[in-house]
């Protein structure tokens, strides 16, 4: 009883991932032109910006910046770049302040990193969770430019022992919306990917993006990648403010659908896990037969994807997908496919991604209350019509 119970959950869990996978569709349809320097993007909100790439932009391994998804807190603030300060306090031998030209100064570092929404895949979630409800596009790819974190706190006379390194931004808190704060391990802080950036894509970070300095945290999610910042605090303990404790905390114990978070027991989230997403064909297109051309995108956080597998018969057989050539930690490989139906009919394809750890893309993204690292086995139903 136990056996089929389980199966009873992972299809009752695969037909709502349908459901889900069908209104993402909708929703991307209904993409417009709705911010400026944007091109046109699946708004979730405009005051703040929330901004979701749509499907068919997953066609270039860097995401070019007008098509980059937003994801905002708090109405981003309006930066004078010429009065622009950097200050670095806490744990160190002296307060310092660096504007823009004293930090393009130091020495430049790039590093190609995928951006992923901690929430992105939200809207697959059952039972539904509270919050956006991302679909597949709440992730992109880019070239980061700046120095790195190690290189500004060696001007402020780090303590190389202190365990935490504090990040604030320009952003002012609204009414109902406390300060984005946001801390990181030390060690992960002085990593030398870890960077402060001031190019995405070899032109300025748009504001809209984090500009004009945006902490890049490879690997890990777009939580801790804190934009417009102009603090930096060496500190002895993480901060405890609400996007610390208790947002954006995962669960350390699998918990039943459902289930009320123990609070004990939720952790920082920190690397984000192997997934792929396929983003064409989209969910209930109709296709006539022929060949017929799967792609999207796979990453794992700070492993490298080793292989993605594709199956066109939901799941009964698997063939490797071609990948993108670059190969790195931190950043994404786009996959694609070319099929060929042997018939006219209703088709499920499906996606799963392998990393260099050997963690596999699972059946089930275990389910949390906040619908935070969504990452489940993608797919897609198609029908495949006859000639004309």
């Amino acid at each position: 009883m136990m056996y089929l119970s389980n199966r009873r959950q992972v299809l009752t869990s695969a037909l709502a991932a349908l459901g889900a996978a069908a209104r993402a569709k909708a929703q991307a349809s209904s993409a417009e032109p709705a911010i400026a320097g944007k091109s046109p993007m699946i708004l979730h909100n405009d005051f703040p910006e929330d901004l979701e790439m749509p499907s068919e932009y997953f066609d270039q391994w860097l995401t070019p910046n007008d098509k980059f998804f937003v994801r905002q807190h708090i109405p981003r603030p309006d930066v004078d770049l010429a009065a622009f300060k950097l200050t670095i306090d806490g744990m160190v031998a002296k307060t310092s302040e660096l504007k823009l030209d004293d930090l393009r100064k130091l020495p430049q570092h790039k590093v190609v990193a995928t951006l992923e929404c901690t929430g992105n895949g939200r809207g697959f979630f059952r039972p539904r969770v509270p919050g956006i409800q991302w679909g597949r596009g709440g992730i992109g790819n880019a070239e980061w430019t700046g120095p790195r974190i190690s290189d500004i706190l060696k001007l402020a006379g780090v303590k190389t022992d202190a365990p935490y390194l504090t990040a604030n931004g320009l952003d002012v808190p609204a009414i109902k919306t406390p300060d984005f704060i946001r801390s990181l391990p030390m060690k992960k802080a002085l990593h030398p990917a870890t960077l402060l950036a001031l190019e995405m894509n070899g032109q300025p970070i748009p504001s809209i993006n984090g500009g004009p300095t945006r902490l890049i945290v490879p690997g890990w999610d777009g939580t801790s990648w804190v934009k417009w910042v102009n603090q930096m605090t060496v500190a002895g303990e993480a901060n405890t403010g609400f996007f610390m404790n208790p947002a954006y905390r995962y669960p350390k114990y699998a918990r039943p659908p459902g289930s009320p978070p123990v609070p004990a027991e939720l952790e920082v989230i920190e690397g984000m896990r192997v997934k792929s997403a396929i983003t064409r064909p989209s969910d209930d297109d109709k296709v006539t037969l022929g060949p017929v051309t799967i792609s999207g995108y796979a990453w794992a956080g700070e492993e490298k994807i080793m292989r993605v597998e594709i199956s066109t018969d939901g799941g009964s057989r698997w063939k490797d997908a071609e990948l993108t050539p670059q190969n790195l930690n931190f950043a994404w490989r786009l996959f694609k496919m070319s099929w060929t139906p042997s018939k006219p009919g209703y088709y499920t394809i499906l996606s799963r991604a392998t990393d260099s750890a050997g963690n596999v893309q699972p059946i089930v993204a275990p389910w949390n209350p906040s619908g935070y690292l969504y990452n489940a086995i993608d797919r897609v139903g198609i029908t495949v019509e006859k000639s004309a």
